[in-house]
C-alpha cells in the first residue's frame, strides 16, 4: 500500500496491553498508526517497534477525556499522518469497588474515560471519514456490559459504548462510515493483572479459576482482540456495521 493510499488509524490507549497489539496489527495490514495514551513517552518503544518494521507511526500524548486535547491530538494526526479514517477507542481505566463503597469520583473517571473518550474521538475524527468517504469506527466493549460484581461504573460504561455503536452506526452509514465494538472476555494484560492482585490472589491462580468456565478452555491473549479489530477496520467489512462481536472464547447472552 502506498503513502497515497495508506490508511491512518487512531487506536486510543495504544501503548500497552490490546491498545498496543492492535496497533502493531495494523501496522502489518499496512496502515499508518497514531498510538496514543496519556503519556506520550509511554507510546514510543511501541512506534520504534513498528518503524523498526519499516511502518508508519506516531506517537501522540492525550487524555480522551479532554475535548481540548483530543482535538489537537487529531489535528497533528491528519497533520503529520494523513488524514484518520481508522479510529479504535481502546482506552480504558479500572476503579473496581462495590456500589456502596464506589465514590462519585470512581464513576466519573470510568466515564470520562470510556464513554466521553469514545464520544470526543468519534466526534474528531469523523470528519475526516466524512472527508474520505471511508470509515472504520471500533469501540472496545466486554463482557462485563452484561453485568459484573463490583463493576458498576465499568459495567454501565461498556454497556453504553454498544449503544454509542449502533447509534454511530445509523448516523454515519450513508458515508461510507461503520461502527462495530468489540467485547473482550477475559485477556492477559497488565490490567487484568492489576486485578488479580487487588483480589489478593495470585494472577495464576485467578486465570486458571477463569478458564476453567471458558468452553475453548484457554484465555484470551491480546492478539485475540487485533486479529478481530483488523476484520472490522478492513475493506472487506464494509456490509459490518452495528454489530457487537464477542471475543470470549464461549458465547455470551
Amino acid at each position: 500500500m502506498s503513502t497515497q493510499t495508506q490508511r491512518v488509524a487512531v487506536v486510543t490507549g495504544a501503548a500497552r496491553g490490546i491498545g498496543a497489539a492492535v496497533v502493531r496489527r495494523l501496522a502489518a495490514d499496512g496502515m499508518a498508526v497514531a498510538v496514543l495514551d496519556l503519556d506520550e513517552e509511554a507510546c514510543k518503544p511501541v512506534v520504534a517497534e513498528i518503524e523498526a518494521a519499516g511502518g508508519r507511526a506516531l506517537a501522540v500524548g492525550a487524555d480522551v477525556s479532554d475535548e481540548d486535547a483530543v482535538n489537537r491530538a487529531v489535528d497533528r494526526v491528519a497533520t503529520e499522518l494523513g488524514a484518520p479514517t481508522v479510529l479504535v477507542n481502546n482506552a480504558g481505566i479500572l476503579r473496581d469497588n462495590l456500589l456502596f463503597k464506589m465514590s462519585v469520583s470512581d464513576w466519573d473517571a470510568v466515564m470520562g474515560v470510556h464513554l466521553r473518550g469514545a464520544f470526543l474521538c468519534s466526534k474528531a475524527v469523523q470528519r475526516h471519514m466524512i472527508e474520505q468517504g471511508f470509515g472504520r469506527i471500533v469501540s472496545l466493549s466486554s463482557t462485563s456490559a452484561l453485568g459484573n460484581r463490583g463493576q458498576a461504573n465499568y459495567s454501565a460504561a461498556k454497556a453504553g459504548l454498544q449503544g454509542f455503536t449502533k447509534t454511530l452506526a445509523i448516523e454515519l452509514g450513508k458515508f461510507g462510515v461503520t461502527a462495530n465494538a468489540v467485547a473482550p472476555g477475559f485477556i492477559e494484560t497488565e490490567m487484568t493483572q492489576a486485578t488479580a492482585e487487588r483480589m489478593g490472589v495470585s494472577f495464576d491462580d485467578f486465570r486458571q479459576a477463569l478458564i476453567s468456565t471458558i468452553p475453548v478452555a484457554r484465555s484470551g491473549k491480546p492478539e485475540d482482540i487485533a486479529h478481530t479489530v483488523s476484520f472490522l477496520v478492513s475493506e472487506g467489512a464494509g456490509f459490518v456495521s452495528g454489530q457487537v462481536i464477542y471475543v470470549a472464547g464461549g458465547p455470551k447472552n
